[in-house]
């Protein structure tokens, strides 16, 4: 019998779904990085830099084989950004776990990254991402320089404590006590700024995941629709959580 591709989709994350509320990781892939999408260099402090050059923007990963939750995604290139300044990106094919983003645990910060910000980061991948930056290229100086704002944007919610206002969020300045913190130059600041200030918790918030390896890089990665649209037909993960929305006056205030 002919079965479309969404309904076998949904047929693996029904077998899987059982584990996921209990533990991570939900699957595997083996993958290796593959190059860059639409990208810039800027100039970090944070993670354990400081006045460093690192690459900003679309990591493509060359993933070929998949267990569980790992086989929502075909086998080929999947774009994602990096979560850790201070880890290198695997240039041989290796076994990445693949869990919820909010379980990611960050070994400079000492911790998970727990609901509050994975959920940021769902919201700036669903308002301001753009395929276009993963699309194979060229890229013009444009998409480079956003997709480079976009990464800076990324470790802003990752490396600062959480600000009382998504208004205060800024790449340009350490905001957050002792080691902690995270700045940038070179970079298109306005754009990263602009789209941080607008995250008010009301959407529209990407599926995101993340890709894990002990010593090595860890990245997100956007769930594909079709496995998207089954796994909020089966009441979502526990880790798709939604975040208090507020009006942009009732941020200012």
């Amino acid at each position: 019998m002919f079965i479309k591709a969404p309904s076998i989709l949904c047929a693996l994350i029904s077998l899987v779904m059982p584990n996921v509320m209990e533990a991570t990781p939900v699957g595997t892939m083996d993958i290796v990085h593959s190059g860059y999408g639409a990208n810039g260099v800027m100039t970090v402090w944070g993670g354990g830099l400081s006045d460093l050059d690192v690459y900003g923007g679309v990591y493509m990963l060359n993933k070929t084989d998949g267990t569980g939750l790992g086989n929502i995604w075909p086998n080929g290139l999947i774009g994602g950004f990096c979560i850790e300044l201070h880890q290198w990106s695997p240039d041989t094919t290796l076994k990445y776990d693949v869990v919820g983003l909010h379980e990611v645990n960050n070994s400079f910060m000492g911790g998970t990254m727990g609901t509050e910000k994975a959920d940021y980061l769902a919201e700036l991948w669903g308002r301001f991402y753009n395929p276009a930056w993963a699309d194979g290229g060229p890229y013009s100086s444009e998409e480079k320089s956003k997709a480079e704002a976009f990464a800076a944007a990324v470790w802003e919610i990752i490396y600062e404590d959480l600000p009382a206002s998504p208004l205060s969020w800024d790449v340009t300045t350490d905001g957050s006590a002792g080691a902690h913190g995270f700045f940038a130059s070179n970079v298109d600041a306005d754009a990263a700024n602009s789209w941080l200030r607008a995250l008010t918790g009301c959407g529209p918030k990407a599926q995101l995941m993340a890709v894990v390896n002990d010593g090595k890089q860890d990245f997100i990665i956007q769930v594909p629709e079709p496995a998207t649209i089954c796994l909020l037909g089966l009441g979502g993960l526990a880790f798709l959580r939604k975040r208090k929305c507020y009006s942009v006056k009732q941020l200012a205030t």
